[in-house]
């Protein structure tokens, strides 16, 4: 019969052991050991110790041998180990990372994992997971455009400087359209969800006509003030223009921020807000769309009400997002802008340089 070695501590050891049993800041596994111990010092055996704590007695065995050969400290950290020796080289991975992002397989426009196991000698599991680790993704494709206004700079200084710092006074508005908002009917009514499948909508449609929303954000409480028009041209935009001026108190100036959009620059327009000093207007750079603010509101809308939704007919279309918009005003959320101009200015400095030396490649 195997007979496990005593133990026997120190009075320093026992201290350092009872401070871990009863830890609440130590680690479950060191408490776990440090109790194996004191319950070994007092004689117990293997199999009574881990009956008592629930361990398995191997368990208990291996930390006793390792207490008596290393003292506390052998019992305090666990050994590291050396694990298996990796299948695919460092060369190999270095390899597939660089094929990935540097070139194309001759038949597609992207490596798919079983095409490039085909043509490395790998698994496609194995491609997975150096994709993983490296965080590629061939399969995804993101859209850009970097401006080339040569007033970039100064309009964006502008806008943002609007958004973080807004003269006092005065109401900052994002403005825009959102065009030919489709009243698309399915053909047949789509199925509910349940348990195990999701909701369900037919794949063709019918077109019951098209409207335009005119929006205008308020940066400073997230407000809206939109209406509905048929069309988008300069004299719709002229009527949102009054409506914007009805709507907001008359002693407040007006900065709105709007594209390059040829309906907000057109001569009568501009004859207008010349007549209305209050009104000034700030035009983001072209191909910026997303320094508009207003432009996060119309995402929400269209996923939120619109991209699910069948509409009857054009009326049906106006009153839902009229409804929306309604609804949004009573309990409105401020678009938070943190972003500094020069942050952003440094980050489109970059990409220039970068499309400059891939231009002149």
């Amino acid at each position: 019969m195997r007979i496990a070695e005593k133990v026997e501590l120190s009075e320093g050891q026992r201290n350092q052991l009872e401070t871990w049993a009863a830890g609440r800041t130590v680690a479950v596994r060191l408490a776990e050991r440090a109790n194996m111990i004191l319950l070994a010092a007092q004689g117990l055996t293997d199999k009574e110790i881990g009956a008592k704590l629930g361990v398995w007695r191997g368990t208990v065995a291996r930390w006793r041998v390792r207490f008596i050969a290393g003292g506390v400290a052998g019992i305090e950290h666990d050994q590291t180990r050396p694990g298996c020796k990796p299948k695919i080289s460092a060369r190999k991975v270095k390899a597939i990372v660089a094929l990935t992002t540097q070139q194309r397989p001759d038949n597609a426009t992207h490596w798919s994992t079983r095409s490039m196991a085909a043509a490395v000698g790998v698994s496609a599991a194995s491609v997975r997971r150096i994709w993983q680790a490296h965080g590629l993704k061939p399969h995804r494709i993101e859209t850009f455009k970097v401006s080339n206004d040569k007033h970039f700079a100064e309009k964006l200084e502008d806008i943002v400087g609007l958004y973080l710092d807004p003269p006092e006074h005065a109401l900052v508005f994002s403005c825009d359209e959102k065009s030919q908002i489709q009243a698309l009917d399915r053909t047949q009514p789509g199925l509910p969800m349940k348990r195990g499948r999701g909701q369900t909508m037919t794949h063709d449609y019918k077109r019951n006509g098209v409207t335009t929303l005119f929006a205008a954000l308020n940066t400073l409480d997230g407000t809206v003030i939109g209406q509905c028009q048929t069309k988008h041209r300069h004299q719709e935009w002229l009527g949102f223009l009054r409506k914007i001026d009805c709507s907001t108190p008359k002693d407040k100036e007006l900065h709105l921020i709007a594209d390059n959009y040829a309906t907000h620059k057109h001569p009568e327009v501009k004859a207008w807000l010349a007549k209305h000093p209050r009104f000034h207007m700030h035009f983001t750079p072209t191909s910026a769309s997303w320094l508009n603010m207003v432009e996060r509101f119309f995402r929400d809308l269209s996923e939120n009400q619109l991209r699910r939704s069948a509409f009857s007919s054009v009326p049906d279309l106006v009153s839902t997002i009229e409804q929306y918009v309604e609804k949004h005003n009573r309990d409105p959320k401020p678009f938070i802008w943190t972003a500094k101009a020069s942050d952003i200015l440094a980050k489109v400095t970059r990409a220039r340089k970068k499309l400059n030396k891939m231009q002149s490649v």
